[in-house]
């Protein structure tokens, strides 16, 4: 609406109307391309020779709406700051102002803070994109373990998540945060889902790239949610046994270490209640027969909203991603701001939760019912609909089991 104001107040008739047509041009543009996964992706196809005019288009087009927005707000807070100063002079008469509180040099200021504030999202979008993205960092993490064995304590696990191959994410990029885990020697590596974005992503090109993943113990995966979407459950499942690896869907294995045991367990998707439609039950029941109270249970679920649950069923540890952290964080005074709150309380990093003493943890949770169950959210390696990362770095975790 600003730009069309602007370019109302040109004299000249013919520059107001080729203007006007231009930035229609353009408004119509850009909603083409992002509705274009709805129209059977015919802008990402295009191309001249090695180059993808569609993608470079797309990618584009959607820095731009994240940044426009932000901008957007930026601009408005600088308005409202203003606004309250110019009220502030008015009211106070020994302000120094002119008359009606109307300052000229506050009004420079203003204009040169509002372009200031206004163009930062630009600038942090483009660095989000050519840099954030794929920063990736090491997370070390020792995580307190109800009923963990004297033989398991010091388990080195190494966790990778929402790997999300495509246009932004290539086998290339996988392959090296591959290598970076292998170079922790870890004892057992997790990929906890979110292998694709949607149907028609090399979901066997992630996979054999994953494959190169060593650990002593194996390496161990659920599905994640963009799974059901692409329509790739079940073979992500074969391929996972194909190239050496398990993929657990309702299923469980013991895993021995230096004469200790625990119970991995691993689930599909769980849905809760950002799931349109009729509810689906408690949480993780297919599961609650395959929980063992003779030793720890460590669970794959890609929703971290499943924690709870797995609280209340006295699974000592479970391992997440799902939230990419918000892939945007920023901090307001001392709190930290980010989308993925809207979906999750548990965004990213360790939580922890008491098992209860009563019910079905009874057994896990006998002494002084201190006990607690961990959860560990994974921040993922790729992005889903904005190809950015400000404030949250794609993630590899080591993860050291300790004693509780």
């Amino acid at each position: 609406m600003r730009a069309w104001t602007w370019i109302g107040s040109f004299s000249n008739a013919n520059w107001r109307f080729g203007l006007h047509v231009g930035l229609i041009a353009l408004a119509a543009a850009l909603l083409v391309i992002l509705l274009d996964p709805l129209l059977g992706h015919a802008i990402s196809r295009l191309s001249f020779g090695s180059f993808n005019l569609g993608k470079t288009l797309s990618t584009v087009a959607r820095l731009w709406m994240v940044a426009s927005f932000f901008g957007f707000l930026a601009v408005e807070s600088v308005g409202a700051i203003e606004w309250v100063t110019n009220v502030a002079a008015r009211l106070l008469p020994h302000s120094g102002a002119v008359a009606g509180g109307f300052s000229p040099s506050r009004r420079t200021f203003f204009q040169y803070a509002a372009v200031l504030a206004g163009g930062f999202p630009f600038l942090a979008a483009t660095y989000g994109f050519a840099a954030g993205r794929l920063r990736y960092t090491i997370e070390r993490v020792d995580v307190p373990v109800a009923n963990l064995p004297l033989e398991l304590d010091g388990l080195r696990i190494a966790q990778l998540s929402d790997i999300h191959i495509g246009d932004y994410m290539p086998p290339r990029e996988i392959a090296r945060a591959v290598d970076m885990a292998n170079e922790l020697q870890p004892d057992i590596s997790f990929v906890t889902g979110d292998f694709v974005s949607s149907e028609g992503d090399p979901l066997d090109a992630c996979i054999t790239e994953l494959s190169r993943l060593r650990a002593p113990l194996g390496v161990w995966g659920c599905n994640g949610n963009h799974e059901i979407y692409a329509g790739v459950e079940d073979d992500a499942e074969r391929l996972f046994r194909e190239k050496g690896m398990r993929l657990l869907r309702a299923a469980s294995a013991v895993v021995e270490h230096n004469g200790g045991r625990f119970n991995l367990l691993g689930v599909d998707y769980q849905r809760d209640h950002m799931t349109s439609g009729e509810r689906m039950g408690p949480m993780l029941r297919e599961i609650e027969p395959l929980i063992r109270r003779d030793m720890p249970n460590i669970l794959l679920s890609h929703n971290p909203n499943s924690f709870r649950r797995a609280a209340e069923l006295g699974i000592e540890l479970s391992l997440a991603g799902h939230t990419h952290g918000g892939q945007i964080k920023f901090e307001i005074v001392d709190h930290s701001v980010s989308p993925a709150r809207l979906i999750s309380p548990f965004v990213a990093g360790l939580y922890r939760l008491p098992i209860p003493v009563n019910g079905h943890a009874g057994a896990a949770s006998a002494g002084n019912g201190l006990q607690k169950a961990a959860l560990y959210v994974n921040r993922g390696l790729g992005t889903f609909g904005f190809p950015v990362r400000i404030g949250v770095p794609p993630e590899i975790t080591l993860l050291t089991l300790r004693r509780a």
